[in-house]
């Protein structure tokens, strides 16, 4: 998803969230708020989760810290067909990736949720994605042409696992396979972690996942890391963006968001986002989510909105260039 920042101009700085917890109007706090993520715990989503639902105890938002509750399958959709049924008085959230509500509709003929079942609180972190080979590919496939001309010469070896059917990481591995003319076969997970340790494993050749899952390994020397889907060149990982090595179609930010039910009062997901921008602010956790792959990003609803229908729109064409729906 290429935001670069655009989306996050109207974002409150860390005074200014505060500020705006002091100055909300007072409403019933919620007891001890409730956090769905759809992929299962250990994950970089996970983490964000966790990080954020352990600060929002002792806000005007909340009275105790919130608990996380994985509930995995379907690339996401569980948990937000469960928002969208669960109470709209704060006591529920869940922190979904945007491609849920920007690519997905592309791809499923029937899904049950829609863009306007939900209310947007805060954007909480964004990633890239990096297309990592293991064991499978020989150690002399050290860059991204080297892996072309593997797969070209092995097309039955050469696969990739993502997080999912459908999932950004899904269409980023997808579109490499078709810009690059080569065979590459999708392998779909329950979640990044288990397509990165098949990886790691030599099961399949190669896996397209968040940065954060794959760094460790690609450090230890078990993965190689040859191309991510940033715009531009990041810190960590050390690797080149595909759009610079001829590819400028596959540039993809996904970010992770707070959601509410449609119908929960302004009040409350104005002070929700106070205090969920606070957590964002904490360096604790800044520092712990960049450890993983993860830049905090706090935002207005607003700001949220305009991000997922840009990017809704943006999505559209390169889902039809891959060709695939959930029937195919």
């Amino acid at each position: 998803m290429n935001l670069n920042r655009r989306h996050f101009n109207l974002a409150l700085g860390g005074g200014a969230a505060l500020a705006a917890l002091q100055s909300l109007p007072a409403f019933a706090q919620v007891a001890q708020p409730k956090i769905y993520y759809g992929f299962p715990a250990g994950s970089a989503g996970d983490s964000l989760a966790r990080r954020v639902a352990d600060k929002l105890g002792g806000t005007p938002y909340a009275q105790t810290n919130a608990v996380v509750e994985n509930k995995p399958g379907a690339g996401g959709r569980i948990v937000l067909e469960t928002l969208k049924s669960s109470p709209a008085d704060g006591s529920v959230l869940t922190l979904a990736q945007a491609s849920a509500l920007t690519i997905y509709p592309h791809v499923y003929t029937k899904m049950n949720y829609t863009m306007a079942d939900f209310a947007p609180i805060s954007i909480g972190a964004q990633m890239i994605f990096a297309l990592a080979v293991g064991p499978m590919v020989p150690d002399s496939v050290k860059t991204l042409k080297d892996f072309v001309a593997w797969a070209k010469a092995n097309p039955e070896k050469s696969s990739f696992g993502s997080p999912g059917a459908g999932s950004m990481p899904h269409f980023v591995g997808s579109l490499f396979g078709v810009n690059a003319g080569i065979t590459f076969q999708h392998v779909p997970f329950r979640g990044s972690l288990p397509a990165v340790n098949d990886t790691v494993g030599g099961q399949i050749a190669a896996c397209v996942t968040p940065t954060g899952d794959s760094l460790a390994h690609a450090k230890s020397g078990r993965l190689r890391i040859l191309a991510v889907s940033a715009p531009k060149r990041v810190a960590e990982p050390d690797a080149p963006t595909f759009a610079e090595l001829g590819y400028p179609e596959i540039v993809a930010e996904e970010w992770f968001g707070f959601f509410a039910p449609a119908k929960t009062p302004t009040s409350v997901i104005n002070t929700a986002n106070a205090a969920i921008q606070a957590a964002l602010k904490d360096k604790a956790v800044i520092d712990g989510l960049a450890a993983i792959g993860l830049v905090t990003a706090g935002s207005t609803p607003q700001a949220m909105r305009a991000s997922l229908e840009s990017e809704f729109k943006r999505w559209a064409p390169l889902v039809k260039k891959v060709g695939f729906t959930a029937e195919s």
